[in-house]
């Protein structure tokens, strides 16, 4: 098959959830045998390769608006020109739009005859998704069941979607036993976050506590979407100024998507302090499969992908009782090692290869 992913943000290591996603499942379906395209817009970067296709009809500025891209678009028909040119000319059977608006979902601009799926990664319910969903996709995909849920509770008719999960693209072997109780007798708190609001970085540094007497290591990414002008540098500057006067905190810049294993599994615990639900969980997902257990607040998807391997908390509780549930799990060397230990298998089932072939199944293309 010749499968292609429009998403217009896609740079090779974008430092956002949907964007490695894609990369890990098109990873994995060419490692099954089939053609994996990604079309996104303009700029092209020197990262980029023979299965990324820039488009030439559309440049987005960094970071980019999605009112930047609706007006943009405000005449869309050289870009659906452009892509269903794209599509017919690399034989393309499958075409899946990533999101409604930056994957074109709402434009849906296929060739006759070419299968779609329709990707919603999260819980937006508004014109565009319905848009999209009246160009009848011959799929829907989502990444959890809580997805499957909560658009059914927002009143989106959500029955017939099928759940593909995020793979991870990056392994490695986690930290021997002995390796792993030195982390957590002295290692750092290791987090990994976009620079974002709803992240709860900020709130999580304002709650630090004085008797954690550990390093806390953070990495704030600033990816190439925001949502109103100036949101990435608001967060970075605030949370910037906050670990200054902390003891022994460093926010440290993005990384490359195949060193974030390494450094997670370097780690005590990591936090995942998002106070929006997290519709699947990246970076939970890279911790566990290294053995590095995840304290976060018990939204979204987080507590089905962490299971045993690590504790959640309660949103409403604030972040002090996240910090006194990472203390706490430092404290228990049997919850501790147990909760190591249960993280490989949480993400086993998590390969590109494995993703892909649930990805086949669900859109009826399996061979």
């Amino acid at each position: 098959m010749n499968v292609a992913f429009v998403l217009l943000t896609h740079n090779p290591d974008e430092p956002a959830g949907i964007e490695r996603s894609i990369a890990a499942l098109a990873a994995g379906l060419r490692e099954l045998g089939h053609r994996a395209l990604i079309i996104a817009a303009g700029p092209g970067t020197p990262a980029d390769d023979e299965n990324l296709l820039r488009l030439t009809s559309l440049t987005l500025p960094r970071p980019a608006l999605e009112e930047h891209l609706t007006a943009l678009l405000a005449d869309s028909a050289p870009v659906e020109q452009e892509v269903r040119g794209l599509l017919a000319g690399h034989a393309v059977d499958l075409v899946c739009w990533v999101d409604a608006v930056w994957g074109l979902g709402y434009l849906s601009p296929a060739p006759a005859g070419t299968a779609t799926t329709l990707m919603v990664h999260v819980p937006r319910t508004d014109a565009p998704l319905y848009r999209s969903l009246e160009h009848r996709p011959d799929r829907v995909l989502t990444v959890s069941d809580f997805m499957v849920a909560e658009l059914a509770r927002e009143g989106v008719d959500s029955t017939g979607w099928a759940v593909v999960p995020n793979a991870l693209m990056h392994t490695l072997t986690p930290p021997a036993p002995d390796e792993r109780e030195a982390l957590r007798e002295r290692g750092p708190v290791r987090i990994v976050a976009r620079a974002e609001p709803h992240k709860g970085i900020a709130e999580l540094l304002k709650a630090h506590p004085a008797e954690l007497s550990r390093p806390v290591q953070i990495v704030l990414a600033e990816a190439g979407f925001e949502y109103w002008p100036g949101m990435q540098n608001d967060v970075l500057t605030e949370c910037r100024a906050l670990a200054a006067g902390l003891p022994d905190v460093e926010i440290l810049p993005a990384m490359p998507w195949q060193k974030v294993p390494g450094f997670l599994a370097g780690a005590a615990v990591t936090v995942v302090s998002s106070t929006s639900p997290e519709t699947f969980g990246n970076v939970a997902a890279e911790a566990l499969s290294v053995g590095t257990p995840v304290v976060g607040y018990g939204l979204g998807h987080l507590p089905a992908l962490t299971g045993p391997a690590g504790r959640m908390t309660a949103l409403d509780s604030g972040p002090g009782v996240l910090w006194q549930a990472v203390v706490g799990l430092l404290d228990d060397p049997a919850s501790y090692h147990a909760a190591s230990a249960a993280g490989p298998l949480q993400v086993a089932a998590h390969t590109p290869a494995a993703v892909a072939q649930t990805f086949l199944d669900a859109v009826g293309a399996a061979r």
